[in-house]
């Protein structure tokens, strides 16, 4: 049996426009009345975000001074993961079509992620997801997760999956970040890295996955001519 093993955010949603509402919330929440400042478009922002560009120099480089920017990091470590962003994320371009064509294919699919439960399940619901994924399948965070670092956390995640999931003859992992390349690296599995999310290629190629591929589309029909 083949199984694919994918992360959700990046992979299958983007979360660009949540990611930027927040910096444009922080940003106003902490500049002063009478502060000018200089808010980053969102292109701009989001390759900042992608080539790990510290949420403090953001933050200073939209015009905040550095008593603000700590304030900023802050406040955006707060918030980035609270319901009301949540309605900003979107479907990846091509992801249902590339659910679809592994369905199709009979591949055992799971899905790891550092989303807690609860924010999973309102992304099932919101696009439709949960057909793609049976609840025996779904590796995320309970709701009460202390959360120490994602490039941590997503390790203990992945031995549990390969601990409690019937026996594959192959297993790959899809993922846009360092922690999904090291969760995969640390336990066997080929890690395929997407460019698609919230890191870029620089960024991705310093944890050496197998392979780095435009988006999920791609790493699916990389994974399905294996």
């Amino acid at each position: 049996m083949l199984r694919l093993i994918t992360d959700f955010d990046g992979p299958i949603i983007d979360v660009s426009e949540r990611y930027y509402r927040v910096y444009q919330f922080c940003l106003e929440k902490t500049r002063r009345p009478d502060q000018v400042v200089q808010e980053l478009p969102k292109a701009e922002f989001w390759q900042f975000k992608r080539s790990r560009v510290p949420e403090k120099q953001i933050a200073l480089n939209s015009g905040l001074d550095e008593a603000q920017a700590q304030e900023f990091a802050q406040l955006r470590r707060q918030t980035v993961h609270t319901e009301p962003y949540f309605h900003y994320d979107t479907l990846a371009p091509g992801a249902v079509d590339a659910l679809l064509k592994i369905q199709q294919a009979g591949i055992d699919l799971a899905v790891m992620t550092m989303r807690r439960f609860r924010e999973l399940d309102y992304a099932f619901q919101k696009h439709d997801l949960g057909r793609f994924f049976p609840e025996n399948r779904c590796y995320c965070l309970t709701n009460d997760y202390v959360k120490t670092r994602d490039i941590e956390d997503k390790p203990l995640l992945m031995a549990r999956a390969l601990q409690e999931l019937p026996p594959s003859t192959d297993t790959w992992m899809v993922g846009d970040t360092e922690a999904d390349i090291t969760a995969a690296k640390n336990y066997g599995v080929k890690a395929i890295a997407v460019e698609s999310g919230i890191r870029d290629r620089t960024q991705l190629e310093l944890y050496h996955p197998d392979l780095i591929v435009k988006d999920f589309s791609a790493a699916v029909d990389l994974v399905l001519r294996a």
